[in-house]
């Protein structure tokens, strides 16, 4: 990232970005020193649902101090808290992400990632073009109502699990325990594996 300032006229409703937070960004950016570990889940169930998740996974890895280190295997996933057959079936999966970011300027970049696919909250559990959701931060075990971590309903959800699970068979939910212990606990029906679809890792 590199702030050029120029003089002439300018928009006033943008601010330039000051030198050191520029700076702070580079450094993240390129040497993401003393990383957290993230874990996100990603849903879509409008439009071509493999192809938005493809741009979450990508707009997240454009996000300067973060690294996507391994996206999970696609599942398919009856929609939640809903009756059957109204919505479409989602596509999900979970990525592990390194960042220098605190987990309140990743929830930003998130709901961005959201935005910029369009992504309307007019219906509780209403159909979405996408979700992306943080499922957990480091060890962090907060109440914080603007960010609960982990997730508050993460080890209840296979499509969550489920695909965590695939990328990593000793994970742990903080305070909740081995994400195969949850997964065990937890209904596997209306979720199913798509091996014929993939997302790609980004170079």
């Amino acid at each position: 990232m590199t702030a050029f300032f120029t003089h002439g006229p300018s928009d006033p409703t943008v601010q330039p970005v000051p030198a050191s937070v520029v700076e702070q960004v580079d450094a993240a950016d390129t040497t993401l020193q003393n990383p957290k570990r993230a874990v996100i889940s990603l849903g879509s169930n409008l439009g071509n649902r493999l192809e938005t998740l493809q741009g979450a996974v990508d707009a997240l890895e454009d996000t300067p101090g973060v690294r996507i280190k391994a996206v999970s295997p696609v599942y398919e996933t009856e929609p939640w808290g809903v009756q059957p057959g109204s919505q479409p079936s989602y596509f999900n999966a979970v990525v592990v992400l390194k960042t220098t970011l605190p987990p309140s300027s990743l929830l930003e970049r998130a709901h961005a990632v959201e935005e910029a696919f369009h992504r309307v909250r007019d219906e509780h559990w209403g159909p979405r073009t996408l979700d992306v959701d943080i499922v957990a931060y480091a060890d962090i075990v907060s109440a914080d109502p603007q960010l609960t971590l982990p997730h508050p309903r993460a080890h209840e959800r296979a499509f969550v699990l489920a695909p965590w699970h695939d990328l990593d068979p000793d994970a742990k939910l903080p305070g909740r325990g081995a994400v195969a212990d949850l997964l065990g606990a937890v209904t596997r029906s209306g979720i199913e594996a798509r091996p014929d679809l993939e997302l790609r890792l980004p170079e």
